[in-house]
């Protein structure tokens, strides 16, 4: 369907985005799991087949993926029954959703966050792309995933969930007079006054606020498989070191660490929020996966009293030393069409509401005794 929407500006939420489903601007291969449809974004789920690659590609202006999948696959897969991805290899997977996107609705997509948390580089790719998670206006066509496992070798089947999808009607709307007045009349942040420059500012928590828990964790080379469907199925210390030093961090090249944000952050009900990718003027390391927060995240319509965002932290090509309160990301905040129906927390099995430093959800709660 390619007529131009009337809907308001901003970012659909639920009840829009089950509407596209029904009409076919979304199109699904099988049924919609129950909870794929998110308070503001739709989960996507790896198709039937999974592709080996040479290498990351963009098709660009004149290719589709599948195009260059014949140029550049080494081998194919079948994912019905699982297959192990491994740790610096490349992979492409047709997804189970494709698109038919009315006029003035474009999409971008984003990890989940515990594909974020697990370090699997993980971006979306649509025909003709010349850009990574990014779906243009009235998109028609297939949608991929390109998959690169850093740390952890996984296994994955058909229906497993890595990505997220987020659909917005007109341009972004985004800015710093939005995220002053909510600040003003909902008070985003915990505590401490408000940097807002190009999005809210956040600060990496490295005092040990915490009592008795660490300021993070580093994960461990050449740990185990783990399998991305089962929850809290894993022990901590076989995949992760905690880190107990406080005040500050030193970032070696190539380790990937799991932190947490300084601040509380609060999404009103009406409102989605973004972590921008870094900005590499401030140090020598960025936050490895922006993120999508939903509405509610943290909010007390959903149930939350502040929650922190949890932090996927790589260092570049030297070793930095990451000091406690350093600005280590930013927010951006925009609004949706409509208020949504449900939000983050609101009984949707939402795995991250009052969240302090956590792990992804395949960890069992870590033991601060076991140290």
């Amino acid at each position: 369907m390619t007529q131009r929407t009337d809907m308001r500006q901003g970012i659909l939420p639920a009840r829009a985005i089950r509407d596209f489903c029904d009409r076919g601007d979304i199109r699904l291969a099988r049924p919609a799991d129950a909870d794929q449809v998110q308070p503001a974004s739709l989960d996507l789920r790896l198709g039937e087949w999974v592709y080996r690659v040479r290498a990351s590609f963009l098709p660009g202006p004149r290719a589709t993926v599948a195009e260059r999948l014949a140029e550049l696959a080494l081998h194919r897969m079948p994912l019905a029954d699982g297959a192990v991805l491994e740790t610096g290899c490349v992979y492409i997977v047709p997804l189970l959703e494709s698109l038919a996107l009315p006029k003035g609705v474009s999409a971008a997509a984003n990890p989940k966050s515990s594909t974020g948390r697990l370090d699997i580089f993980t971006r979306v790719i649509t025909d003709y792309a010349q850009e990574f998670d990014t779906v243009p206006e009235a998109y028609q066509g297939p949608l991929y995933a390109e998959i690169s496992p850093r740390t952890f070798s996984i296994l994955a089947r058909t229906g497993s969930r890595l990505s997220q999808i987020r659909f917005r009607a007109g341009a972004s709307l985004a800015s710093d007079a939005i995220i002053r007045q909510l600040q003003d009349s909902e008070g985003l942040i915990s505590a401490g006054e408000a940097n807002i420059d190009n999005g809210l500012a956040l600060t990496v928590d490295l005092s040990g606020g915490d009592a008795g828990l660490p300021v993070g964790f580093r994960a461990k080379r050449h740990a185990g498989l783990i399998d991305v469907d089962r929850k809290a199925a894993l022990e901590v210390s076989d995949f992760w070191e905690p880190i107990w030093r406080r005040g500050s961090l030193v970032l070696d090249p190539d380790q990937f660490y799991i932190l947490a944000s300084k601040e509380a952050v609060r999404v009103p009900p009406a409102f989605a929020a973004e972590m921008v990718p870094f900005n590499p003027l401030v140090g020598e390391f960025r936050v490895h996966y922006a993120g999508f927060f939903d509405p509610g995240f943290g909010h007390s319509s959903g149930l939350g009293e502040g929650t922190k965002a949890v932090l996927e932290v790589r260092s570049h090509e030297v070793p930095f030393i990451l000091e406690d309160g350093q600005i280590i990301g930013r927010l951006v905040y925009e609004p949706l069409t409509e208020a949504p129906e449900r939000v983050y927390g609101q009984g949707i099995g939402s795995n991250y509401q009052r969240q302090g430093l956590k792990l992804s959800k395949h960890f069992k709660p870590f033991d601060p005794a076991r140290r």
